[in-house]
């Protein structure tokens, strides 16, 4: 989008031009206020055009009421967007970002949303998550792996995501892929993976990290299958077991996965859509020996309609335990699937709610 098409309101004349054409892009960039009645209204309030020269303008609603003014009725400039409207304003900004051939601004986002960006950066982080920036990033390295899949040349796939200049890419793109694109889309060709297989309570546990983190966690019956599928989902990279660094890491997952309350101080390699790590870091949230229903998690990232998105999002997790999707249920505390099996999932909680019960008893 063109910058030039987004008005400027950083001067008075400009603001006042804007008051006389009540457009609607300026409302949330600034106020205006009437020495003569004493009340502060929007820009693009219906009220009848005040004399210029009684006109003073305003930042924020609290600038306004210091200098002594009052809030208009009928436009009601403190109010607070009705919570559909604030989904319906996010739910558009942010197709518009997917739909967008580069990447979008904050003050463009914020304009075209009506808002202050101060505002609108404050609205989108609470229904989201996310800021406006990480969603953004997030879309370009979902646009970016899409291109790789389907093989677009690297260069091509780059300018494709929306990126200006080849070297704005690769300055993140170990962030976004774990690894360089070319690799990324060569299968991970040459990149080093380190992982082992162990045995624990759960069955065998497969761990593997780049040199970004872990990036799987995975539960299974046979070492076989585990690393059959690590495999299948990098098939050109180097494997490596485990050496004296990384034995350390498998021994605290291991000892993660024994006692979850004592948490997980280790680098994940987390790769997803925007939605996606939303969901996965809700997740984290919950306590070990408590659950949240696939509806909850959606209300609390703010689509409540996103129930299948969220149980989706559950069952692409690559990171068992670590990111606790286990602990998600049915609306009816039912266990509705678990990519590494019902019967784990039921272990897990079972273990989970036994173990918060014994320290609750030896805190008191």
């Amino acid at each position: 989008m063109n910058s030039t098409l987004i008005p400027s309101f950083s001067t008075d004349a400009q603001r006042w031009e804007a008051l006389v054409q009540r457009n609607p892009q300026a409302d949330g960039e600034f106020l205006y206020a009437v020495q003569t009645t004493g009340v502060y209204c929007r820009p693009t309030c219906s009220s009848r055009l005040p004399n210029q020269k009684n006109v003073v303008f305003f930042q924020c609603c609290a600038n306004a009421e210091k200098a002594g003014f009052r809030p208009c009725k009928r436009c009601q400039p403190n109010a607070v967007l009705p919570y559909q409207q604030q989904i319906e304003t996010i739910a558009r900004i942010c197709k518009l970002i997917e739909q967008s051939e580069e990447p979008l601004s904050l003050q463009k986002m914020a304009k075209i949303a009506g808002l202050s960006q101060y505002h609108f950066h404050r609205l989108f982080k609470k229904m989201l998550g996310v800021t406006p920036k990480e969603y953004v990033n997030a879309h370009q390295a979902k646009r970016i792996r899409e291109e790789l899949h389907q093989g677009t040349p690297v260069t091509q796939a780059i300018y494709n995501a929306g990126f200006k200049t080849s070297s704005s890419f690769y300055d993140k793109s170990t962030m976004m892929l774990g690894m360089t694109p070319t690799k990324y889309k060569q299968g991970a060709d040459g990149i080093e993976i380190r992982f082992a297989v162990k045995p624990s309570w759960l069955g065998w546990v497969l761990v593997a990290a780049t040199t970004q983190g872990i990036c799987a966690i995975s539960l299974g019956d046979t070492e076989e299958a585990l690393i059959e599928q690590l495999q299948n989902q990098f098939p050109n990279a180097q494997f490596h077991e485990s050496d004296s660094t990384f034995a350390l890491w498998i021994e605290q997952v291991l000892a993660f996965i024994e006692m979850p309350q004592q948490g997980l101080n280790l680098p994940l390699d987390i790769q997803g859509t925007a939605f996606q790590q939303r969901v996965w870091r809700t997740l984290q949230d919950i306590p070990p020996g408590s659950t949240a229903s696939y509806a909850e998690i959606a209300q609390q990232i703010g689509n409540p309609k996103a129930v299948r998105a969220v149980a989706r999002a559950c069952a692409t997790n690559q990171l068992a335990i670590a990111i606790p999707c286990h602990r998600v249920v049915g609306s009816d505390n039912t266990l509705k699937g678990y990519r590494w099996g019902c019967k784990r999932k039921r272990a897990l909680l079972e273990r989970e709610a036994a173990q918060t019960v014994t320290k609750l008893s030896n805190s008191q």
